[in-house]
């Protein structure tokens, strides 16, 4: 089996395959952990947008929780937890309604109100009504998440080829720029925003995000804090949006995002964004105008019209799967995204349903379009 793409997806993938003891090599253009792995903040979270998306992120948090224990400490895993903050009585309703949602499928969460908020997290902006706390959920630094995954799975067996970029795959066969080929079972398409290069007709399309990160302020946050106005600029198609989005490092720095923009495959930092973020981050945190930021990064997202991955065999050629499509859940789902694809390989059956997130769905949309 050949895996094209050696981000924390790719990864993911030679790692669960190399477990069942399949044959697998890893063909990358650059270098692991590369790419979008690179530009994401790392949160292992189960979000509720969908079933579909509830079900994957949550079955990948709890493969994450097994396999923290074995991971190196460069891998910065820790449970953090997150907190959902609520600015109004709106958002505080959803609150409620997630902290339902949550408990009714064993995720345990907290509802804090405001003098509870201010004494997990006093930076905060005193006017805040609340939050929810989910205190499972993780934050861990993505490259050396997906060089240990790879390291995992060279040590099974998995033979790794960077610096070679792949320029088609069809029929079993990878052709690389050198004019060198591989050929394969199987081959899995995880190349992330270049996805659609190796398989035409992918409804796919990059977001472009930025992040910014501070110098050492240890304790300045203790949680993962997300506006709960986030989901709503996840989803937006039309419009380059913002959203508070501040994450803690074992270093004592901050990353705050978060920012998506379309229609630029521009990588150069864009000022204007980058100001709405942090203008966007000072609302919530007013003290983070004092402090030092040290470098600001950009990175795309390979995102799917129904905010969903498409993880499985492609029907218009049999001898491909596809490990693409994540957005910004590229880090929590990878490991389940792997999973799926060696039970795809091995006709086995999968711990969740796998229909959501097969690409056939695409094929029989444009079919019936």
């Amino acid at each position: 089996m050949l895996v094209v793409g050696a981000g924390i997806v790719g990864a993911a993938c030679a790692y669960e395959l190399a477990k069942e003891r399949i044959k697998v090599a890893v063909v990358e253009a650059v270098g692991v952990g590369t790419g979008a792995t690179a530009a994401g903040m790392g949160h292992i979270v189960a979000m509720d947008d969908s079933e579909a998306q509830f079900a994957l992120t949550r079955y990948s948090q709890k493969l994450w929780q097994e396999l923290r224990r074995q991971g190196p400490a460069t891998m910065e895993y820790e449970e953090t937890g997150t907190i959902w903050v609520g600015a109004d009585e709106r958002e505080m309703a959803e609150v409620q309604r997630k902290h339902e949602y949550y408990g009714a499928r064993g995720v345990a969460t907290e509802m804090v109100d405001a003098q509870t908020l201010r004494e997990a997290e006093p930076n905060l902006n005193k006017s805040l009504m609340g939050g929810l706390r989910v205190p499972g959920d993780a934050v861990l630094y993505p490259p050396c998440a997906a060089t240990f995954l790879m390291q995992e799975a060279v040590e099974r067996g998995a033979r790794v080829y960077t610096g070679h970029a792949v320029t088609s795959i069809a029929k079993g066969s990878a052709l690389l720029a050198d004019g060198t080929s591989f050929s394969a079972k199987v081959i899995v398409n995880a190349a992330g925003q270049y996805a659609t290069r190796l398989t035409p007709g992918l409804q796919m399309e990059p977001r472009k995000g930025h992040l910014v990160i501070t110098e050492r302020y240890a304790g300045k946050i203790r949680h993962q804090l997300v506006e709960l106005g986030y989901l709503k600029s996840a989803h937006s198609t039309r419009s380059d949006t913002v959203a508070f989005n501040v994450q803690p490092r074992k270093t004592g720095q901050l990353l705050i995002g978060s920012s998506r923009q379309y229609a630029s495959n521009d990588g150069k930092f864009d000022a204007g964004i980058v100001g709405r973020m942090l203008h966007r981050a000072f609302q919530y945190i007013p003290d983070l105008a004092t402090l030092s930021a040290i470098r600001v990064w950009t990175g795309f997202r390979a995102a799917t019209p129904d905010n969903l991955p498409l993880i499985g065999p492609w029907n218009a050629d049999p001898t491909i799967f596809l490990a693409t499509g994540h957005e910004g859940l590229g880090i929590t789902t990878s490991l389940a995204t792997g999973r799926l694809i060696a039970d795809h390989f091995l006709g086995r059956a999968s711990e969740i349903p796998s229909e959501p997130y097969l690409p056939s769905r695409q094929q029989e949309a444009t079919t019936h379009a």
